[in-house]
C-alpha cells in the first residue's frame, strides 16, 4: 500500500462515519494538480545532473494551497501526493485558511554542494513559479529544506513577480520571515503533549519522553518539554540514538549537537538503534522523523501509553488499528505537529498586511490554536467514542466539504 492510499484509508473511515458519498469522497480525494518537472543543474565537477521535482497541489478549497518542500532521495509522487491530502486536512482541522500541497525534489542534499542546491532550488521554481504564489500555492521548509533555501524561493519568484514576500514561509527574519517559526512544529507538539496528558490528569514534569528525530522538530520539542521539567529519556538522529533512564541534560546535548552536528559521542548516555528507541519504556513517545516507522513488525513491542505523531505518517494504518485496540492514545499528525502551518500563516498574514508580530504575539496565538483544536478533537472523540484521529479527520472533512458545497462544483 502506498502513502496516498494510507492517508485515503483514514479519509474513508471517517468519511463512511459521516455518510459521505462516494462521490463526494472522490471529488475530495482528487489532487487539483499534479506537477512534475525534470531540473537539470550543472555540478562543481562540470557535469550536467538531472532531478525530479514535484508541487502536488490537492486541495484549495478554504483557500490559497500551503504546504513544505522537500529535498530527499525517496520523494516520489505518491508519497507527495500523500502529503499534500494531509496538508489539506490539517489546515482545515486547525481553521486556517488554507488548502494543502506538498512538494519535493529526489535528491540527496548531504551529496550535493551549498551552491549545487542553491542551482537546483532556483531551477526549480523557475519551471513552476507560474503555479505557485501568495494567492495560489505557498511553500515552506520540510525534510532538508530551511529559511536559506525559502529566501532562494522568495528571491527567484520575485524575478518573475516582483517583491513577494508572501509567496513562501519559513523565511529569515532579515527576509520578513516570522518570530517563533522555526520552532513552531516543534512548540506546538510540546503544547499538545502538555494537553494530552492533562486528559490523562498527569503533569509534563517528571513525564518520561523518548523523541525519534532529533532535527529541527525533535530538537526543540525536547527542549520544550526539557524546559517544562519532563524527563527526555531518549533521542535519536540518523546515526542511532541515546539513552538514559534518568533523563538527558538537552541543553548540553543541544550544545554538542551544534559543536559536532550529531548526538554521537554524547556521553554518560547508552547508545542504542533508531528501532530499540520506540520501544522503549516511557509515557510518551514522539515519532519525529521518517514515516511507517511504527508498523506490523515492531507494533507488539510498543510500550508507550501514548504516541504522539510529530513526523508525517509515522504509523501505518495496521499498526495504528492495533494500538486502538490497546487503547494506546495516539495524537494523529494532523494535529500534533500543525504548529509549523499554523506560524506559516502567521507569517503569511504579516507579510500580507506589512506588519510584523513579536514572538509573545506568535506563541500565545499558536498555543490558543493548538489547545483549541485538541479539545475539539478530544470532544468530539468523547462523543462519538472514536480515535483521536478519526474525529481530526472528520471534523477536517466536514470543513472542507461545505466549503467545497458554498463555492460550488
Amino acid at each position: 500500500m502506498s502513502n496516498f492510499e494510507d492517508t485515503n484509508l483514514y479519509f474513508r473511515k471517517a468519511a463512511e462515519i459521516m455518510d459521505l458519498s462516494s462521490r463526494a469522497q472522490t471529488l475530495l480525494l482528487t489532487p487539483f494538480r499534479e506537477i512534475k518537472v525534470q531540473v537539470p543543474i550543472e555540478l562543481d565537477n562540470g557535469e550536467i545532473a538531472v532531478f525530479s521535482g514535484y508541487r502536488i497541489q490537492h486541495n484549495d478549497a478554504r483557500g490559497p494551497m500551503k504546504g513544505g518542500l522537500r529535498y530527499h532521495p525517496q520523494v516520489d509522487v505518491e508519497e507527495t501526493k500523500s502529503l499534500a491530502s494531509l496538508m489539506t486536512w490539517k489546515t482545515a482541522l486547525v481553521e486556517i485558511p488554507f488548502g494543502g500541497a506538498k512538494g519535493g525534489i529526489t535528491c540527496d542534499p548531504k551529496k550535493l554542494s551549498l551552491r549545487e542546491i542553491e542551482q537546483l532550488t532556483r531551477k526549480f521554481i523557475q519551471q513552476i513559479h507560474e503555479n505557485i504564489g501568495p494567492y495560489k500555492d505557498i511553500p515552506a521548509p520540510d525534510v532538508n529544506t530551511n529559511p536559506q533555501v525559502m529566501a532562494w524561493i522568495m528571491g527567484e519568484y520575485s524575478k518573475f513577480h516582483g517583491h513577494s514576500p508572501a509567496v513562501v514561509t519559513g523565511k529569515p527574519l532579515d527576509l520578513h520571515g516570522s518570530q517563533g517559526r522555526d520552532e513552531a512544529t516543534g512548540r506546538g507538539v510540546a503544547y499538545i503533549c502538555e494537553e494530552v496528558l492533562r486528559t490523562h490528569s498527569r503533569l509534563v514534569s517528571g513525564c518520561r519522553v523518548a523523541i525519534q528525530g532529533f532535527g529541527n522538530v525533535g530538537s526543540n520539542t525536547a527542549r520544550l518539554l526539557y524546559e517544562l521539567g519532563a524527563k527526555i529519556v531518549a533521542v535519536s538522529d540518523v546515526t542511532g540514538g541515546l539513552y538514559d533512564p534518568e533523563g538527558l541534560d538537552i541543553r548540553a546535548l543541544l550544545e554538542h549537537v551544534r559543536t559536532t552536528h550529531s548526538i554521537q559521542g554524547f556521553g554518560p548516555a547508552t547508545t542504542i538503534t533508531n528501532a530499540r528507541l520506540l520501544e522503549l519504556p516511557c509515557d510518551i513517545l514522539i515519532p519525529a522523523a521518517l514515516g511507517d516507522v511504527i508498523n506490523a513488525d515492531n507494533v507488539a513491542a510498543i510500550q508507550a501509553p501514548i504516541i504522539v505523531e510529530a513526523a508525517n505518517g509515522p504509523i501505518t494504518p495496521e499498526a495504528d488499528e492495533l494500538l486502538e485496540r490497546r487503547g494506546v492514545t495516539v495524537v494523529p499528525d494532523i494535529l500534533a505537529n500543525a504548529g509549523g502551518v499554523t506560524v506559516s500563516y502567521f507569517e503569511w498574514a504579516q507579510n500580507i498586511q506589512q506588519f510584523k508580530w513579536d514572538l509573545a504575539k506568535v506563541n500565545d496565538e499558536l498555543h490558543k490554536t493548538m489547545v483549541h483544536s485538541y479539545q475539539k478533537v478530544v470532544k468530539l472523540a468523547t462523543e462519538k467514542k472514536l480515535s483521536l484521529r478519526t474525529a481530526a479527520f472528520i471534523i477536517a472533512i466536514g470543513r472542507v466539504g461545505k466549503a467545497t458545497v458554498l463555492r460550488g462544483f
